[in-house]
Protein backbone atom coordinates (compact mmCIF):
# COMPACT_ATOMS: atom_id res chain seq x y z
CA UNK A 1 0.00 0.00 0.00
CA UNK A 2 0.90 3.99 -0.46
CA UNK A 3 2.94 2.67 -4.00
CA UNK A 4 1.26 4.77 -6.57
CA UNK A 5 1.71 4.71 -10.64
CA UNK A 6 3.63 7.90 -11.90
CA UNK A 7 3.62 9.44 -15.38
CA UNK A 8 6.67 11.14 -15.92
CA UNK A 9 6.51 13.79 -19.16
CA UNK A 10 9.28 15.43 -21.25
CA UNK A 11 7.85 19.47 -20.33
CA UNK A 12 8.30 21.90 -22.71
CA UNK A 13 11.10 23.50 -20.99
CA UNK A 14 13.44 20.60 -20.79
CA UNK A 15 12.70 19.21 -17.59
CA UNK A 16 10.63 16.01 -16.51
CA UNK A 17 6.97 16.60 -15.48
CA UNK A 18 5.45 14.23 -12.99
CA UNK A 19 1.87 13.22 -11.94
CA UNK A 20 -0.03 10.97 -10.37
CA UNK A 21 -3.38 9.92 -11.84
CA UNK A 22 -5.14 8.61 -8.56
CA UNK A 23 -3.37 11.89 -6.72
CA UNK A 24 -4.43 14.84 -8.44
CA UNK A 25 -2.77 17.45 -5.85
CA UNK A 26 0.52 15.57 -6.17
CA UNK A 27 2.95 16.99 -9.21
CA UNK A 28 6.40 17.92 -9.45
CA UNK A 29 9.38 18.10 -11.70
CA UNK A 30 13.15 16.93 -12.44
CA UNK A 31 15.93 18.41 -14.36
CA UNK A 32 16.55 14.22 -14.90
CA UNK A 33 14.59 11.13 -13.95
CA UNK A 34 16.41 10.72 -11.10
CA UNK A 35 15.77 14.23 -9.55
CA UNK A 36 12.23 14.04 -10.35
CA UNK A 37 11.46 10.40 -8.80
CA UNK A 38 13.50 11.95 -5.77
CA UNK A 39 10.89 15.37 -5.59
CA UNK A 40 8.04 13.14 -6.65
CA UNK A 41 8.08 11.47 -2.95
CA UNK A 42 7.70 14.84 -1.71
CA UNK A 43 5.18 15.90 -3.71
CA UNK A 44 3.41 13.01 -2.72
CA UNK A 45 3.64 12.80 0.90
CA UNK A 46 3.24 16.72 0.50
CA UNK A 47 -0.55 15.44 -1.12
CA UNK A 48 -1.39 12.61 0.86
CA UNK A 49 -0.91 14.94 4.21
CA UNK A 50 -3.50 17.40 2.80
CA UNK A 51 -5.83 14.57 2.53
CA UNK A 52 -5.33 13.50 6.73
CA UNK A 53 -5.33 17.51 7.02
CA UNK A 54 -8.84 17.58 6.35
CA UNK A 55 -9.70 14.41 7.28
CA UNK A 56 -10.04 12.64 4.01
CA UNK A 57 -9.76 8.85 3.21
CA UNK A 58 -6.89 8.71 1.07
CA UNK A 59 -7.17 7.53 -2.59
CA UNK A 60 -6.45 3.79 -2.73
CA UNK A 61 -3.32 3.62 -5.66
CA UNK A 62 -4.56 1.89 -8.65
CA UNK A 63 -2.52 -0.82 -11.08
CA UNK A 64 0.18 0.99 -13.20
CA UNK A 65 -0.46 1.42 -16.41
CA UNK A 66 2.32 0.74 -19.44
CA UNK A 67 4.71 3.69 -19.14
CA UNK A 68 4.07 4.79 -15.30
CA UNK A 69 6.85 4.31 -12.74
CA UNK A 70 6.04 3.19 -9.43
CA UNK A 71 6.55 6.13 -6.14
CA UNK A 72 7.10 4.47 -2.66
CA UNK A 73 6.60 6.12 0.27
CA UNK A 74 9.02 6.09 2.74
CA UNK A 75 8.23 2.84 5.77
CA UNK A 76 7.51 4.85 8.74
CA UNK A 77 5.61 7.62 6.59
CA UNK A 78 3.46 4.45 4.83
CA UNK A 79 2.99 3.18 8.64
CA UNK A 80 1.80 6.98 9.80
CA UNK A 81 -0.81 7.40 6.45
CA UNK A 82 -1.38 3.21 7.63
CA UNK A 83 -2.65 4.92 11.62
CA UNK A 84 -4.55 7.55 10.20
CA UNK A 85 -6.35 4.98 7.67
CA UNK A 86 -7.17 2.82 10.21
CA UNK A 87 -8.22 5.38 12.78
CA UNK A 88 -10.41 6.65 10.05
CA UNK A 89 -12.13 3.41 9.54
CA UNK A 90 -12.81 2.18 12.87
CA UNK A 91 -13.85 5.67 14.04
CA UNK A 92 -11.41 6.03 16.46
CA UNK A 93 -10.81 9.85 17.52
CA UNK A 94 -6.92 10.78 18.58
CA UNK A 95 -8.17 11.21 22.24
CA UNK A 96 -9.56 8.15 22.46
CA UNK A 97 -6.17 6.82 21.53
CA UNK A 98 -4.77 8.83 23.64
CA UNK A 99 -6.28 7.51 26.65
CA UNK A 100 -5.81 4.41 25.55
CA UNK A 101 -2.32 4.46 25.50
CA UNK A 102 -1.83 6.95 28.21
CA UNK A 103 -0.38 9.48 26.14
CA UNK A 104 -0.73 13.20 25.80
CA UNK A 105 -2.56 14.45 23.33
CA UNK A 106 1.22 15.81 21.93
CA UNK A 107 2.30 12.51 21.95
CA UNK A 108 -0.33 11.33 19.53
CA UNK A 109 -0.62 14.38 17.08
CA UNK A 110 2.99 13.53 16.22
CA UNK A 111 2.42 10.15 14.82
CA UNK A 112 0.28 11.30 12.33
CA UNK A 113 2.61 13.82 11.56
CA UNK A 114 4.94 13.01 8.51
CA UNK A 115 7.20 15.52 9.64
CA UNK A 116 8.25 14.49 13.35
CA UNK A 117 10.51 11.11 13.36
CA UNK A 118 8.11 8.61 15.09
CA UNK A 119 9.97 5.87 16.76
CA UNK A 120 8.23 1.88 15.44
CA UNK A 121 8.06 1.11 19.24
CA UNK A 122 5.45 4.31 19.55
CA UNK A 123 4.02 3.10 15.98
CA UNK A 124 3.61 -0.18 17.13
CA UNK A 125 1.73 0.64 20.29
CA UNK A 126 -0.69 2.94 18.62
CA UNK A 127 -1.65 -0.02 16.30
CA UNK A 128 -1.96 -2.42 19.03
CA UNK A 129 -4.23 -0.31 21.15
CA UNK A 130 -6.13 -0.47 18.22
CA UNK A 131 -6.54 -3.86 17.77
CA UNK A 132 -3.94 -4.48 14.77
CA UNK A 133 -0.17 -4.93 14.40
CA UNK A 134 2.59 -4.19 12.20
CA UNK A 135 3.63 -6.75 10.15
CA UNK A 136 6.80 -6.26 7.95
CA UNK A 137 8.64 -8.16 5.26
CA UNK A 138 11.99 -7.61 2.42
CA UNK A 139 11.19 -8.43 -0.88
CA UNK A 140 13.98 -7.48 -3.66
CA UNK A 141 14.60 -4.22 -4.72
CA UNK A 142 13.18 -3.68 -8.61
Amino acid sequence: MFVYPAILKSDSNGTLLVTFPDVPEAATFGDDEDEALMRAVEALESALDMYVDNGELLPEPSKPKRGQVLVRLPAIVTLKFLLYSVTLATGMKKAELARTLNWHMPQVDRLFDIRHHSRLDQLEAAFNAIGKRIVLSVEDAT
